[in-house]
């Protein structure tokens, strides 16, 4: 198999992300609720130690992400944490003690079924070592002022589904966006070592644009019910990255009648990840 490293590392990736996911989600119910962007949210978690676990979590995940980046597409990686849901709720369901109803396991194996099917008949491939500052330039103001427009039009209602989900969409883009800009300076850190990876833009854009989606995850936890944020930020991270891919990159997507069960997955994954977010269990009874 031509991708086997990075869809081996982006699955470590994704495991990681749900490990992480399960332990913010526990620590950011436990800390004041927040009505507006509060960056001292922060400050508080970081005397929960369940959240630090959480966060060493996500290190573990941006390493495989970034092995992951550097060796297959974009349009490949980014859709494979899809994954994240799924393995988010097992852990959750061991934390908890409690057993995931048939159901669930339906919607699981749904999404799994879904992502193998449209990533099999999408089959990305190709795309360009990097990307030109002038095709940079028009993705970076749009996946801001998109991110903006969602966080703003969140942070602006009351707790519940409507504000969980703008901030979980918010999320997703800056997500995505971080994602391709790490793509972008892992081909520095190839071409020009160290030194060019440290002075490279790409490098300090995707740290800004990871921190914010820190921010934003945190404030999404605490804004509404799962059923709303999750489907949003995993949904949105894929959509917006495999765009990034075929804009930015090039990639190769296969057209014609492959849109077909391309589709056919898509509706399975989007079907799973509502179902499992509905009935996601819930890490306040955890001990």
């Amino acid at each position: 198999m031509v991708y086997l490293l990075p869809v081996l590392f982006a699955l470590l990736a994704a495991f990681s992300n749900a490990l992480a996911t399960v332990l913010q989600r526990r620590a950011t119910l436990s800390v004041p609720q927040s009505q507006g962007f509060r960056p001292g949210l922060v400050l508080d978690l970081l005397r929960r130690p369940v959240w630090l676990g959480g966060m060493l979590a996500v290190v573990v995940a941006g390493v495989g992400q970034a092995v992951a980046l550097a060796t297959g597409p974009l349009s490949l990686v980014q859709p494979l944490f899809v994954l994240e849901l799924p393995l988010a709720l097992l852990l959750a369901s061991l934390l908890t003690g409690t057993r995931l109803p048939d159901a669930m396991w339906l919607a699981v194996g749904g999404v799994v079924v879904g992502l193998g099917v449209a990533l099999a008949s999408a089959a990305p491939d190709g795309g360009a070592a990097d990307v030109p500052l002038d095709r940079w330039v028009p993705a970076l103001a749009a996946c801001g002022g998109v991110a903006v427009l969602l966080a703003g039009a969140g942070l602006r209602r009351p707790v519940g589904k409507a504000r969980a989900g703008c901030l979980g969409a918010a999320t997703a883009v800056c997500y995505a966006l971080t994602a391709g800009l790490m793509k972008d300076s892992m081909q520095v850190l190839d071409s020009d070592g160290v030194v060019g990876f440290l002075t490279a833009w790409q490098t300090y854009g995707f740290a800004v644009a990871g921190v914010c989606a820190v921010l934003l995850l945190e404030h999404a936890m605490q804004g509404g019910p799962l059923v709303a944020s999750q489907p949003a930020l995993t949904l949105g991270d894929a959509t917006v990255s495999l765009l990034l891919g075929v804009v930015l990159y090039r990639e190769d997507v296969r057209g014609h009648w492959w849109v077909v069960p391309q589709l056919l997955g898509v509706a399975l994954i989007v079907v799973g990840v509502l179902h499992l977010a509905r009935r996601g269990v819930d890490l306040r009874t955890a001990q």
